[in-house]
């Protein structure tokens, strides 16, 4: 029997459209298997959405090792540490903690939230380790702050507090000090910096959980092995 090739095309009136519809269906006769007739059929969708996916990509990897920095002089650093991957994400998590509670802004205590909301990083084991859960820091951060307006709507990326901001560039200015630019600022570095800020609401919250000086000091000296610590357990 004579190979049969079969295309499905939207019918287009003359004169109407000058550009070929980008999702049209091409079904070919070669890859469809039919018990009856022998032939194939395969359906070929058009590279619009792998080139959509690429643009999105591409974006992501825009993003990705940057956080907001509240020094000028850094906005045009280019050799300034990159942010892990982990902390990127707690960061992305404190903002919709922020939005759940309501708050205009992303203080310190959100980005603790966040932290823990990430769950794979060694500093949100090293929480969960001490007693400190998601569940108790929500609570703290409602005993502490209150509940917002009910009619109060957050914007989609609540802008940081001046405490949580510094909370970011602390963290950024520890890695400087002990490895230069070299190597990734990790979730530990962000949660020391939560700490460092003993006047905001992140700092309280963890007092009043049981973090202290000592706990802090013991994770200072595991701060730089986020990342090595990963890579470790996918060679187990």
């Amino acid at each position: 029997m004579a190979a049969l090739t079969l295309s499905v095309l939207p019918i287009i009136p003359s004169q109407t459209c000058k550009k070929p519809i980008e999702n049209s269906l091409i079904l070919k006769s070669e890859s469809l298997s039919n018990s009856f007739i022998g032939t194939k059929l395969s359906i070929q969708s058009s590279n619009f959405s792998i080139l959509a996916a690429k643009r999105r990509s591409s974006t992501v990897a825009t993003v990705l090792y940057s956080l907001p920095t509240g020094k000028q002089e850094r906005n045009a650093s280019e050799g300034k540490p990159k942010w892990s991957a982990r902390a990127i994400k707690s960061f992305a998590m404190a903002e919709l903690e922020a939005r759940k509670f309501k708050y205009p802004n992303t203080g310190t205590e959100a980005l603790l939230m966040g932290i823990l909301v990430e769950g794979t990083s060694l500093a949100a084991k090293f929480l969960r380790e001490n007693g400190i859960t998601l569940f108790k820091v929500r609570e703290e951060t409602l005993k502490l702050l209150g509940k917002s307006d009910m009619y109060f709507f957050s914007p989609e990326h609540p802008p940081l507090t001046e405490p949580a901001q510094r909370a970011l560039d602390w963290a950024l200015d520890e890695k400087l000090k002990s490895a230069g630019e070299s190597g990734e600022v990790t979730t530990a570095h962000l949660l020391l910096g939560i700490w460092s800020e003993t006047e905001a609401a992140g700092h309280k919250i963890l007092a009043a959980l049981g973090f202290d000086d000592e706990k802090a000091k013991e994770l200072a000296k595991s701060m730089d092995k986020d990342i090595v610590l990963s890579f470790k357990r996918s060679e187990g």
